[in-house]
């Protein structure tokens, strides 16, 4: 019977094409858009990805996410360090700046100043250069693509000089980094040089890092800083989790992707069901040939169900290969917008499980209309 559910589904090479087409239109834009989405979001907590060192980060209490920043004053350094369980804390710089380079040509980048003494906060992958290399004066790193956008078609050159603000400023490495929800070029100099290229506030630290001692648990101790200081700590997790969240809760992004993702289940759903239910009605007068054999309909239901799973599979390998593709070529292009994303495992899953529905959805109709059919009905 298997042979024959096979031999049926793929008699009419046309439509069996066509259901494969569907579920893997379909299975692509799913896959493909709740990917896009998933790499936006993790972009929103890009510098909390690559600061690894701290278990715990410390705001302003008003504080929603990572880019809206409320300067801390200097003591509250302090106030944080004198806090039980604390191993150390450092403080951090982050802000929007302006650059220029001898050109002329200015543009918007993201300064992160890591700690003067034991260069907390900077990036891990070096390109060219080194950390120490931040000690030099005006010395700054930039992440590769943020050259690559100041210097397009430029091979990497280290002792470029620009100005931050007005200031000079010396590139003195090239690193990699998880590319930000914005596509400006994130650069990193020292704390100290770092508040002198900021805007002049009274206020200029952004954040307290903290690294609790061993053996303490880091959520006891976020509530403790917040309990002592007033001011909000959380843990790593919690602080990426949160930035994902003010997004999907704030803006658009979630219900523009949500209706792409059902328009590829809509769409393929309605293409695979057309076209297997038309498969069904052409091939009543072979199912009520077997009906009057006495083949009974659990075994025309497992004979449909059968089809449809290798429709499925077909169709979801298909186009889980296409999603595939898609991102290799766009991260081997450099496309800037869709730099680092790609299909994670937990999408292919709820893609897998969204085909499932799909073939369901599509083999329905046809499982209830061999169902009704009377085997008589071969015979007029």
């Amino acid at each position: 019977m298997r042979w024959l559910a096979w031999r049926m589904l793929t008699g009419d090479r046309t439509k069996y094409l066509g259901i494969v087409f569907g579920v893997a239109f379909g299975s692509l834009l799913i896959a493909q858009q709740a990917s896009i989405f998933v790499g936006l979001m993790r972009r929103t907590s890009h510098l909390i990805l690559d600061v690894t060192e701290p278990d715990i980060w410390v705001l302003d209490r008003y504080g929603q996410n990572i880019d809206e920043i409320q300067p801390l004053p200097e003591n509250r350094l302090y106030q944080v360090r004198g806090v039980q369980g604390v191993d150390w804390a450092v403080r951090m710089f982050k802000g929007l700046v302006r650059i220029k380079q001898p050109d002329g040509d200015f543009r918007q980048a993201i300064l992160v100043g890591v700690d003067d003494s034991t260069m907390i906060g900077a990036p891990h992958k070096m390109i060219v250069g080194s950390i120490g290399d931040l000690a030099r004066p005006d010395g700054i790193i930039v992440d590769d693509a943020g050259y690559t956008l100041m210097y397009p078609g430029e091979p990497i050159q280290i002792g470029r000089t620009m100005e931050i603000n007005d200031r000079r400023a010396v590139i003195v490495g090239i690193c990699k980094v998880n590319a930000p929800f914005q596509t400006f070029p994130v650069i990193f100099s020292k704390y100290h040089q770092a508040i002198q290229y900021a805007p002049r506030e009274r206020n200029v630290m952004s954040f307290v890092l903290v690294k609790a001692a061993s053996g303490v648990d880091h959520r006891d101790l976020s509530e403790r800083i917040t309990q002592q200081t007033d001011l909000q700590a959380v843990t790593s997790d919690d602080f990426f989790w949160k930035n994902i969240d003010y997004y999907i809760r704030n803006t658009g992004i979630p219900i523009n992707f949500g209706i792409t993702v059902s328009l590829g289940f809509l769409v393929g759903a309605a293409i695979a069901g057309q076209t297997f239910y038309l498969f069904t009605i052409e091939n009543l007068k072979q199912f009520g040939v077997l009906k009057a054999m006495g083949v009974t309909n659990l075994r025309l239901l497992r004979m449909i169900l059968l089809q449809a799973l290798i429709v499925g599979c077909c169709g979801y390998a298909i186009g889980i290969a296409l999603a595939c593709t898609f991102f290799e070529v766009t991260n081997a292009s450099g496309m800037a917008d869709l730099r680092g994303m790609y299909l994670p495992w937990q999408i292919m899953i709820i893609t897998a499980v969204a085909v499932g529905l799909i073939v369901l959805v599509a083999s329905i109709l046809s499982i209830y209309k061999v169902f009704v059919l009377e085997p008589a009905a071969v015979f007029k």
